[in-house]
């Protein structure tokens, strides 16, 4: 039965009322891909990725109550999922298709983990067309795609050290709390620059003890001062907002969140208000990381350093080769400008580059890392020094 015209501009209405201000999401079946048209061309431009080996769960995992075939919203309310959330946006994807490919791996129960992935509105690749592509890489993954609203932050956004710092998505960390199904209650959230070598569950059973909302590795021998201007610390209130605390660096590229106290926080407008501030009077140089150290900082769960490697990508503006600091790693993070596809493309790899390739399914490059493993390259003790890379 064809619906009259007017039923059908009623019917948008509602939806246009209904939806989330920040975000709408998008769900794809398992096993269905639907491209037609210029969605063909943006899909044909992304790739070609390979398609990732079958990970399946062993014996000891509990049994998660996904439904392969209906795939229906209820699905991310199973207690036994662990609930990862990512951006995702073309210029960043092969790095994010390796991300969830390394978690998936190394992960003890890789059926049960379900990944919330956030895309730009107005991405050179449209949002559906990016949740396809994960789909043809990863047949039977869990996830939603949910479209991040730039509106929602554009106006908040102030000019970084890097112009990559600036991009709307690298906000949409501070709006999850509204993107997120509500039954989301505690998630992962996870840089697109990231490769996971260990068992994800381990960071997921992080307890946030007391009334604590994150947790993240931290870094306390770090000069907190560097992250602000002499504007802040001149200023004869502001300083004191963070007095009697003692505040540690931390990175936001990995952090296990509780939603239900963030929301009860209203830690999203805390976060904003800082943004405002930082529009009237310049506080800081560094993209989105500064809001978050002002927030949290002498708050932060203390999660193990094996957890977040990060700096591999060198600083902001040279992205230099970078070496491991000391310890074990369960996540190395290429943070800075420099990304591991970007110079194993342009033939000019830095050493650590090689540990992210295996995971590459990218297939004009597949080739390289076909049966590398990332032990047989070079061990973490060769590749390591006695520095912290910020």
């Amino acid at each position: 039965m064809i619906m009259p015209l007017k039923a059908v501009v009623f019917a948008a209405f509602l939806c246009l009322i209904f939806l989330s201000p920040l975000a709408v999401g998008i769900r794809t079946l398992p096993g269905r891909i639907t491209t037609t048209g210029g969605g063909r061309n943006e899909f044909n431009k992304l790739g070609p990725f390979m398609e990732a080996p079958e990970y399946r769960n062993g014996k000891e995992c509990a049994s998660s109550s996904v439904n392969r075939e209906n795939f229906v919203s209820s699905s991310s309310n199973d207690p036994s999922l662990v609930h990862i959330a990512m951006t995702l946006d073309s210029e960043y994807l092969r790095g994010s298709i390796a991300a969830v490919q390394s978690v998936l791996r190394h992960a003890s129960c890789p059926e049960n983990v379900f990944f919330h992935f956030i895309a730009a509105e107005f991405d050179s690749a449209s949002p559906r067309v990016l949740s396809q592509l994960v789909r043809s890489t990863f047949p039977s993954l869990n996830f939603k795609v949910y479209i991040f609203r730039e509106d929602t932050v554009i106006n908040l956004i102030s000019s970084s050290i890097r112009q990559a710092l600036e991009n709307p998505l690298n906000y949409a960390r501070n709006y999850l709390g509204d993107i997120l199904d509500r039954s989301v209650d505690r998630v992962i959230y996870l840089d697109s620059d990231v490769i996971v070598v260990d068992d994800i569950t381990k960071l997921w059973n992080t307890e946030l003890t007391g009334s604590r909302v994150i947790g993240a590795p931290e870094y306390c021998h770090a000069n907190f001062t560097l992250y602000f201007t002499s504007n802040f610390w001149s200023d004869p209130v502001l300083p004191g907002l963070i007095a009697g605390r003692t505040p540690c660096y931390f990175n936001t590229g990995v952090m296990v969140m509780d939603m239900v106290r963030w929301r009860e926080g209203n830690y999203r407008e805390k976060l904003e208000k800082w943004m405002q501030l930082q529009k009237k009077k310049r506080i800081y140089d560094l993209g989105s990381l500064p809001p978050f150290l002002l927030v949290f900082g002498g708050n932060v769960e203390a999660i193990d350093h094996r957890w977040n490697q990060h700096g591999l990508g060198g600083d902001n503006i040279r992205g230099s080769c970078r070496s491991l600091h000391p310890g074990p790693a369960s996540l190395l993070h290429w943070s800075g400008k420099g990304k591991p596809w970007v110079r194993l493309d342009e033939k000019r790899p830095c050493p650590l580059d090689h540990l992210w390739e295996p995971y590459d399914l990218y297939k004009h490059k597949i080739e390289r890392a076909k049966d590398q493993s990332l032990l047989g390259f070079a061990s973490l003790s060769e590749l390591t020094d006695d520095s912290i890379f910020l």
